[in-house]
């Protein structure tokens, strides 16, 4: 789950069929009852129609909870750490960081930092578009060291400068599912 519509969908599932929930996080949920294979299926084949799935696979989980904590970070958060991502993830995850870089690099063919930057420069992309923050309040809040780096990033993953970005007619965002 990469998105409030993700939780959505599933709290709106767990309650057709009758299951109580403790906590739905992105990525992750807990069920008060203990739930029958039957139950099960029936949940993953509702979760599926909707584009969703159950997962049980234990490395497959810890790859989403280090997606989720990511978009949670820089999506859906006002300020991002004071530290560096990898002693964050570390921290939140409970997992030393190479464990975790490792493992994601394997299952997704990406890092984790260029998985962060395509996020960040998604970020930036938005914040453009609403047109509310300049392109230095921008670079502070993504926390970039300065506005030349966050352009050189942007330019770097877009192909645009972001000036000219903001200037487009057609300004294309990439839904966070498909990051």
């Amino acid at each position: 789950m990469v998105s409030i519509r993700c939780k959505i969908i599933v709290r709106q599932e767990l309650e057709n069929l009758g299951l109580h929930h403790t906590i739905i996080e992105l990525g992750e949920v807990q069920i008060e009852e203990d739930i029958s294979t039957e139950i099960k299926i029936k949940l993953s084949s509702a979760l599926l129609k909707s584009g969703l799935e159950l997962m049980d696979d234990k490395k497959a989980i810890l790859i989403e909870k280090i997606k989720n904590v990511v978009v949670e970070m820089i999506h859906y958060s006002d300020d991002l750490p004071k530290t560096n991502f990898s002693d964050f993830l570390s921290k939140k995850l409970k997992y030393e960081y190479n464990y975790l870089s490792t493992l994601f690099s394997e299952v997704k063919g990406t890092t984790i930092e260029h998985f962060i930057i395509s996020h960040k420069i998604e970020r930036a992309k938005e914040l453009l578009i609403y047109n509310e923050h300049s392109l230095t309040e921008i670079a502070h809040l993504l926390h970039y060291s300065s506005v030349a780096h966050l352009s050189n990033q942007f330019k770097k993953v877009t192909g645009l400068t972001p000036t000219f970005f903001k200037k487009m007619k057609h300004k294309r965002l990439i839904a966070l599912e498909n990051l």
